[in-house]
Formats: structure tokens, sequence, C-alpha cells
């Protein structure tokens, strides 16, 4: 009945959390005294409760019970399923509350606080360069090493990442997702359109340090150049 009541009569004396069960106060203690009574038979790894011990274990399985009933997608944890759904429902629901800009994953929004913050947590061993994600040092790694493990199906060509693979898919399918609200082109890379926009902005933010002309890309700064240093393309 407590369920429906909202009565939470078992509290921890340690921080003050209510818990509607007193098996709930038992393993929610183990947060403090780190005990993890039970432990995986295949891999050793101790938990604090039999629940999550049984999540652990399929792992080694690889069961997944949770189907999502949109697509079909198996997953191991119903946690993840309920994240999975939001890309269906479109839900988002955490919120930057410094650009309001709204994530279907507490991850995501972690990930770009760190845009606002500046906080670059992982930098590359080999050049010293710092990334603000685990997931972006690692694309950046395969500069380093040349792995490109995402290979397009249709031309065989290979990327470093599956962003790259996506951009790149682009050119078979003839996608151009990016459009320009002013005269309606479109383009296929988001990185052209914002070139293209400073036809109708008049904007120049490439300057020529030789003879201070300015320009609307790097490519034609890049080309411009040559006039100085008699470089052939």
């Amino acid at each position: 009945m407590r369920i429906h009541t909202g009565e939470k009569p078992f509290t921890c004396k340690t921080c003050g959390k209510s818990f509607s069960a007193s098996n709930t106060l038992t393993v929610h203690i183990r947060t403090h005294t780190g005990e993890k009574p039970y432990c995986c038979q295949t891999c050793g790894k101790d938990f604090k409760s039999h629940t999550e011990l049984n999540q652990h274990i399929r792992v080694h399985t690889a069961e997944k019970p949770f189907t999502c009933k949109t697509c079909g997608k198996a997953f191991r944890l119903r946690a993840y399923i309920a994240v999975h759904m939001r890309t269906h429902t479109g839900e988002k629901p955490f919120t930057c509350k410094t650009c309001g800009k709204a994530f279907g994953r507490r991850a995501n929004l972690a990930d770009h606080m760190k845009v606002h913050t500046g906080e670059k947590p992982f930098t590359c061993k080999t050049c010293g360069k710092a990334f603000g994600r685990h997931a972006d040092m690692a694309v950046h790694m395969r500069i380093h090493t040349g792995e490109k493990p995402f290979t397009c199906k249709i031309c065989g060509k290979a990327f470093k990442s599956g962003t790259e693979l996506n951009r790149h898919m682009r050119i078979h399918t003839g996608e151009k997702p990016f459009t320009c609200k002013i005269c309606g082109k479109a383009f296929s890379q988001r990185a052209d359109m914002v070139v293209h926009l400073r036809i109708h902005t008049g904007e120049k933010p490439y300057s020529c340090q030789a003879c201070g002309k300015d320009f609307k890309s790097s490519v034609e700064l890049s080309r411009h150049m040559r006039t100085h240093t008699g470089e052939k393309p």
C-alpha cells in the first residue's frame, strides 16, 4: 500500500534518505559501507544487491529480455529501453539551463555542459590535444593510428568515425538536409550552408595577413594566398 500512499517509514541514519521498504534501505546502506555481498561466479565482480548481480549476469549470457515494441530492438536492462523509446517519441527531458538545448539522455546533457564550462578532461597521450568527451578523443586517436573502422558499403571508402561515414553517404543518396532559410538552397553538409549564408550576410571572417583582403571561407583564403606565394595547386 505504501506505493499508493507514498509513505516512506525507513530512513537512512547516515544521509537521511527515506524508503518505503526495509530491504531497499538495507541495499542503500551499502552505498555508505561499501559492502558488496553478491559475487558474479563468472568474472568475480561484486554487487550491492541480488538485483544488480542478475542484471550484470546478462553481460555474460547476452540475454536481452526487454524489447522495443516500436522497432523490435532488444535491451539488457529495462532502464535502457526507457531511454531508447525517446528516439521514437522525440522526448528530451534533460534541458541545459544555460542555453535551453534539450537532450534525451542525462549523459548527453553532461557532455554538452562542457561546451559552456570549457572543461576538457580527456587528453591525447600522443599529441596532448584535449577533449570534452572521451568519444571525441577516441575518434581523434585514429589520426595517429590510421584506423578507419567505418566503411561505405557502396564504394568501399573507409572513415575514422560514424559521423564522417554518414556525411559521406549523402554523396550516394543525394540527401541535402541543410536548407538556407533565406533563399531555400539545400546542402548536403552543414559547413557548406554556413559558408553560403555569408553571401546573404556579407560576412567575411577570413582575412589575408599579406594584403588585408577578406574572404567568406578558408578555402577562398587559401586560393587567394597563392597570388602572394606563387604556389601552384
